[in-house]
C-alpha cells in the first residue's frame, strides 16, 4: 500500500526526506494542508453579500521524529544552508502518484530530548505559495535532422502546425504562472498566449539573443523577471524602456481552462523550455 510522502527541497535541487524511518526522520500529524478565507460581508436587510474575500496564509506543521541527534543536526544544517525551500507533497491517488510543491520558510523548530528511541520535535513552516505542479515542455530542434524533440506532461498537447507551440489545459484553481527560456540565436523573441484563437496576452522583446545566450522570463510571483543570460552565466535585467513597453501588461499568467502558448522570433526558435505552474488551493 502506497502512502503519502513529504520531502524538503532547496534551490539547488537537494532534498531532505521527511518520510523515511530507515533514514531517521518521519513527519507525523501534518496539518494546515488545506485552505481558508478571510471574508467581509455586507448586510442588506436580511441578506449578506460577500464584500471582500482573501485567502489566508497557511502554515504547514507537524511533528518530526528523529532517530538520532546527528539527524537533527543534519536537518538544521540543510534548512539553514538553503536560500529557498519547497515542501514536496507526494500523493498516491487511485490512478497515479502526483507530486505537488509549496514554497515555504521555516518559522519554528522545537528540539526536544530523546525519549526512548526517538526525539519528537514540533516543526512549523510559513506557506509562501499555493500548492503547484511543475509542467515542463522542452523544444529542441536538431538542425541536421530537421526535426523537433520535445516532452510534455499532464495537461499539455503539442500543436503540429507550429513546432514551438503547445495547447495547455489549466485545471488549477487560479491562473498559472510560466517560466520561459529561449536560447540564441534569435531576434525579437515573442511569447504569446491565445484563448479561442484570440490573443490573450503577448510580449515582444526587441533584442538579439546571440548563440550561447538565453532569454529568461518568469511570471511566478516572488520570482518575476525578464532577463538575458550572457555566455559567462551573468544575467542582465531587461526591465528597461528600450526593451519593455511599460504601458502594456508584460507579466502574465495562463487563464483557467484551455489556452495556446507560442514561442516565436524573427528566426526559428530552435531551443526553448517552457515551464507551467498550475496552482491549487488544496490537493
Amino acid at each position: 500500500m502506497k502512502v503519502r510522502r513529504f520531502i524538503l527541497e532547496n534551490e539547488k535541487g537537494q532534498q531532505f526526506r521527511l518520510d523515511n524511518l530507515n533514514e531517521g526522520c518521519f513527519l507525523t500529524s501534518p496539518s494546515e494542508l488545506g485552505y481558508a478565507y478571510n471574508i467581509d460581508f455586507l448586510q442588506l436587510e436580511n441578506e449578506f453579500i460577500e464584500n471582500n474575500k482573501k485567502i489566508q496564509q497557511k502554515n504547514p506543521k507537524g511533528t518530526l521524529y528523529f532517530k538520532s541527534y546527528d539527524k537533527i543536526k543534519e536537518f538544521g544544517d540543510f534548512v539553514e544552508s538553503s536560500q529557498k525551500l519547497k515542501w514536496l507533497y507526494v500523493i498516491p491517488f487511485e490512478k497515479e502518484e502526483k507530486t505537488y510543491y509549496r514554497d515555504v520558510s521555516i518559522i519554528n523548530f522545537d528540539k526536544t530530548e530523546k525519549a526512548g528511541k526517538w526525539l519528537a520535535c514540533a516543526v512549523e513552516f510559513a506557506g509562501l505559495s499555493l500548492w503547484y505542479e511543475q509542467d515542463e515542455t522542452i523544444f529542441n530542434i536538431e538542425t541536421y535532422e530537421d526535426e523537433m524533440r520535445y516532452n510534455y506532461r499532464w495537461n499539455s498537447r503539442y500543436i503540429e502546425y507550429n513546432t514551438r507551440a503547445i495547447e495547455f489545459n489549466n485545471k488549477g484553481h487560479v491562473e498559472a504562472p510560466i517560466q520561459v527560456e529561449i536560447s540564441g540565436f534569435v531576434q525579437n523573441p515573442t511569447i504569446t498566449v491565445l484563448v479561442d484563437e484570440e490573443i490573450y496576452a503577448s510580449i515582444k522583446i526587441p533584442i538579439t539573443i546571440n548563440e550561447y545566450e538565453k532569454l529568461l522570463y518568469s511570471s511566478k510571483t516572488g520570482d518575476i523577471y525578464i532577463q538575458k543570460q550572457n555566455t559567462d552565466g551573468t544575467k542582465e535585467n531587461l526591465w528597461k524602456k528600450e526593451y519593455i513597453d511599460i504601458t502594456k501588461q508584460n507579466i502574465f499568467k495562463l487563464p483557467i481552462g484551455v489556452s495556446e502558448i507560442r514561442l516565436t522570433a524573427n528566426d526559428d526558435v530552435l531551443n526553448a523550455k517552457l515551464t507551467i505552474f498550475p496552482q491549487y488551493k488544496v490537493v
